[in-house]
């Protein structure tokens, strides 16, 4: 080899170690710190950027949603890891269908495959964690809907840990599914007008049984909701970052919670 490029190639392999030395060094002072306060009990993940990722590394559409769905794998162990109770992740929106058929059809496909194999993994089992769906799942194809409750099933009596995926999910059409439900017990008497309150309509929704988030994150630069849990946000913090969903490191959700740590949340107070 050239003495130049060789010295090159060697000066370029020292400084890719010292930066992920400093990377590990700052992660571990990072959870330390992280991990001395009180860290939300429920985070919900808005996952964006799993196509300009693919683009941005020539990778198809497909190929950057399984990017994706191997990040979320590692967020759920780190969630995990830090002590969060619920997790719930914005995985397919209603709006979505209206993409590209072929890319509608492989992530079906993925949500398939993927409770499928929810339904059967140690980890889940191992750690008693809850599978469910949230969203309008008469929507999606009879073999997502039919994975979907071989996973709820299979993980029904779990109180350990709860990971919701909101898949053919909207919050609008959440509400005014709760507004109806609502209106069908006045109609045949069983509630009262006056006892409708913010409890009452909550129970309707699907997170009826849960907490609202504490934390809300977006991934991808992007700072909107996107239809996402509009009624389970109203006090919730909301923290939004640069990077792409499948290039979200650790240190990221780390920077995340500290960021949500360091807030007084006052709740209208």
């Amino acid at each position: 080899m050239d003495p130049l490029k060789e010295a090159a190639a060697i000066k370029s392999e020292v400084s890719r170690v010292i930066a992920s030395t400093a990377y590990q060094t700052y992660e571990k002072r990072l959870l330390k710190e992280v991990k001395e306060h009180t860290v939300p009990h429920h985070v919900a993940v808005i996952m964006d950027g799993n196509r300009r990722f693919a683009k941005e590394f020539g990778l198809t559409p497909t190929e950057g949603h399984i990017k994706g769905k191997d990040k979320l794998e590692e967020v759920l162990d780190w969630c995990m890891e830090l002590g969060v109770k619920v997790l719930t992740v914005y995985a397919f929106s209603t709006e979505n269908f209206d993409r590209d058929l072929d890319e509608v059809d492989s992530l079906m496909q993925m949500f398939e495959d993927n409770f499928y194999r929810l339904a059967k993994d140690e980890r889940v089992h191992r750690h008693g964690i809850r599978v469910r769906v949230l969203g309008q799942r008469e929507l999606l194809p009879d073999n997502v809907i039919r994975a979907i409750e071989v996973a709820e099933s299979a993980t029904a009596e779990y109180s350990n840990f709860y990971y919701n995926l909101a898949t053919a999910y909207g919050s609008r059409q959440e509400i005014i599914h709760a507004i109806k439900q609502i209106a069908k017990q006045v109609k045949s008497g069983n509630l009262d007008v006056e006892d409708i309150d913010e409890r009452t309509f909550s129970s309707y929704l699907y997170t009826a049984d849960l907490p609202d988030p504490d934390l809300i994150l977006r991934t991808s630069g992007e700072e909107r909701i996107s239809n996402f849990l509009l009624w389970q946000l109203a006090y919730s913090e909301l923290y939004f970052t640069d990077v792409y969903w499948p290039g979200f490191r650790k240190i990221d959700l780390l920077r995340a919670f500290r960021s949500y740590q360091m807030r007084q949340r006052r709740f209208g107070k």
